[in-house]
């Protein structure tokens, strides 16, 4: 597997030494050939290196060099037919314009589909003579603007493909409803019988209800995480050298400061809790937990969780794009479009759509003007082929799906970075799975049951001046039993072996233990006296109901982890697995060509820093929301919060995404298997043609809905 692409920074244009990272966006994108046409027009531009669209959000990423800037790229978008504009700062503002734009036309184009269809229900009833001219009128006075406003986003996408002689979807659609409607103004001026007010309207109607209903979905896809972000303090108030506070806005923040949060307020920006205080956070918008998290001094705290409880103070570590809500967003804005096995087969159908379309339709007219048809009829005929082999169902196949299952995986806290991951992982067949910060919360927890109050006193002054994990464990533990610190001098830390330092007089210190067995230990020394503080890592709260969702779906489950062989075990024995320890980077590299050599299709769920080429190289990869930012980077997805059922849901949601693509597909290609050969042997009138081919594409996307339910309601299931 290809090491995924990372996400490209948050401003709309960042330097990275001769390159620019450039982002665009392009409303009028419509289908998979749309996505196609770009990337490899702008793939050709010299001084572009890379090119990627993500369609959920409507917008291209362009790496390039300085030779071009914004401007040259909007030109050259508009060359490929594409109207673009360069992305504000903030990574998920988007322009909801063009959703607003789709719902007034269809409004327009429904009112007058139902006036239009009570004339026609006349005429088809048997009025003649007069009435039934005076009913093609009154419709085409009614069609005319209707097919005027409402058509407008087709029309302007159609001469801007042609202004630069291209074509697109929109193209031989524009061409079928101006034919339709100037056709059956012909029939209105003639007195006629027949007229296609109707079918011209109902196909404006069915294309815009699905292009509408399409966007409503990727809308509501970003809708969470933007109201995520809505949820972040806009400023808090910062305390002074002198004491004094003051109320700074949240982009005035700089790492370093010192917050105070008062009760009730939401966080301005990431930081770690100081001084004596407690504090108990929601952090439900980060970790889907509505239980409050209590914090404590040295605790970790994130921009837009809640203070529940009494003012803290909060030393900020990172602010703005640096947090880890804004991390969520980037990773959302990459999770769009994909290049996956599926999405490539429908950009070829769509690069033969416009050619093969114009053919047949032009085929049709000629065959039945030498079968002697006559010109009305034959164009008829032609117009039925325009409309009825439209491949709006085809192009939606992918997306749609792919849309709301991320938007389902997203509810239950997995973020999937790219849609070509859950085809992926609808593939997987054995799991491998790190053990500390994957499998266990990677927290080390101590067990302080064998030690008085003036031990526990002594350990924590010595722990607070460590930044070990093992000091934070005990720091953590210790405030929490509300331990006070005693009085120290002399303190000294000795990278790898402890801290030493004197209490009262007597030599005390925190060292390393040895000979612990398949535990994390350290040792207490007051004096000649020694005592060991043994730790424990604990497992993820729903490792096991995970473990066995996987072996459900029929995948096998085993621990390779870079910890000692003895732990690794341990915990393997604990939850039935087999396990590898003392495993390196190299190793899980090897073990996974292993798998994949035997045919085997691996899943890699690791957190370290070590874990990033093992995930890079894995069929599918997962890391949790705690992992370092390079193993985020190379995974195909990151779950947040302390459950693993999120890698379990993620399988699951997968495997029911490709059988909704496939069914997709298959109902795409039924359809025009069917409706293509009726059209060419004239069986079939515009209107029947507006409403089959309107039909197909709300019956992709319907069925593309029902995966809006996939991860169930519990997440668990």
């Amino acid at each position: 597997m290809t090491a995924p692409t990372a996400p490209f920074p948050d401003p709309a244009t960042m330097e990275h030494g001769t390159l620019s990272d450039t982002r665009l966006t392009v409303p009028g994108m419509r289908c998979a050939g749309c996505i196609a046409k770009i990337e490899r027009g702008l793939g050709e531009i010299e001084g572009v290196s890379a090119a990627r669209v993500n369609f959920s959000a409507k917008r291209v990423a362009v790496r390039h060099d300085d030779r071009l800037d914004d401007d040259d790229l909007v030109d050259a978008l508009r060359h490929l037919g594409f109207e673009a504009q360069a992305v504000a700062d903030n990574p998920l503002a988007q322009d909801k314009g063009d959703t607003k734009q789709l719902l007034r036309a269809l409004a327009v184009a429904g009112f007058g589909m139902m006036n239009i269809m009570l004339f026609s229900v006349s005429v088809w009833a048997g009025a003649d003579g007069i009435t039934r001219d005076m009913f093609h009128w009154i419709s085409a006075l009614i069609a005319l603007p209707v097919v005027a406003y409402s058509g407008r986003p087709f029309f302007s996408s159609a001469l801007m493909a042609l202004r630069y002689r291209r074509t697109n979807m929109d193209v031989p659609i524009s061409i079928g409803v101006l034919l339709a409607t100037g056709l059956s103004l012909y029939e209105t001026f003639t007195g006629g019988e027949h007229a296609f007010f109707d079918g011209a309207v109902m196909l404006l109607f069915f294309l815009l209800a699905g292009r509408a209903l399409d966007a409503t979905m990727r809308e509501k896809t970003r809708a969470g995480i933007g109201a995520l972000l809505g949820r972040m303090g806009r400023s808090a108030s910062v305390i002074q050298p002198d004491g004094s506070t003051r109320r700074v806005s949240a982009d005035k923040l700089e790492p370093g400061m010192l917050m105070l949060v008062a009760a009730g307020e939401a966080l301005a920006a990431d930081g770690v809790v100081e001084g004596e205080a407690e504090a108990a956070l929601d952090n439900s918008m980060l970790t889907g937990e509505s239980t409050p998290e209590t914090v404590t001094t040295g605790g970790k705290v994130h921009a837009g969780a809640i203070n529940l409880m009494a003012p803290v103070h909060v030393r900020v570590t990172a602010v703005g794009g640096d947090t880890a809500i804004a991390e969520i967003a980037r990773l959302m804005d990459e999770a769009g479009q994909s290049r996956s096995r599926y999405v490539r087969i429908a950009d070829r159908a769509a690069r033969l759509y416009a050619p093969a379309v114009h053919s047949l339709a032009a085929l049709a007219f000629a065959g039945w003007m030498i079968a002697g048809a006559g010109w009305y009829q034959s164009l008829v005929i032609a117009i039925a082929v325009l409309i009825i082999t439209c491949p709006c169902a085809m192009g939606l196949a992918v997306p749609a799906a792919q849309v709301v299952a991320s938007n389902a995986l997203i509810r239950h806290g997995l973020l999937v970075k790219d849609g070509s991951a859950l085809e992926r992982l609808a593939e997987v067949d054995v799991a491998l799975l790190d053990k500390t910060g994957t499998l266990t919360l990677g927290e080390p927890r101590p067990d302080l049951s064998g030690l008085s109050p003036i031990q526990k006193s002594i350990t924590l002054a010595l722990a607070q001046t460590s930044r070990h994990p093992l000091s934070k464990g005990l720091v953590a533990a210790l405030t929490a039993e509300g331990i006070a610190p005693a009085p120290l001098s002399d303190i000294s830390e000795w990278s790898g072996h402890g801290i030493s330092a004197l209490h009262a007089g007597t030599p005390v210190a925190i060292e390393r233990a040895e000979h612990a067995g398949a535990v994390m230990a350290s040792a207490l020394r007051i004096g000649d006296e020694r005592k060991i503080i043994r730790f424990h890592d604990p497992l993820r709260p729903d490792v096991r109901p995970a473990l066995n969702a996987l072996a459900g779906f029929g995948i096998a489950s085993t621990i390779l982890s870079g910890d000692r062989k003895d732990v690794v075990a341990a915990t393997a024995r604990d939850l039935g697995l087999d396990g590898l320890g003392a495993q390196s980077p190299a190793d899980k590299l090897a073990r996974l060509r292993e798998l994949a050599e035997a045919g085997r299709r691996p899943l890699m769920v690791g957190d370290g820093l070590n874990d990033g080429p093992a995930l890079a190289a894995a069929h599918a990869s997962i890391a949790p929301g705690t992992a370092s930012d390079a193993s985020q980077q190379a995974a195909d997805a990151v779950f947040i919060g302390d459950r693993l059922m999120p890698v379990a849901l993620a399988v699951r949601v997968a495997r029911r995404t490709m059988a909704v693509v496939r069914q997709n597909f298959g109902f795409a290609i039924a359809y025009n298997v069917c409706a293509i050969p009726l059209a060419l042997a004239g069986m079939v009138t515009p209107l029947l043609a507006a409403i089959a081919m309107s039909l197909s594409s709300l019956v992709v996307v319907g069925n593309s809905l029902r995966l809006a339910g996939a991860a169930g309601k519990d997440g668990a299931k």
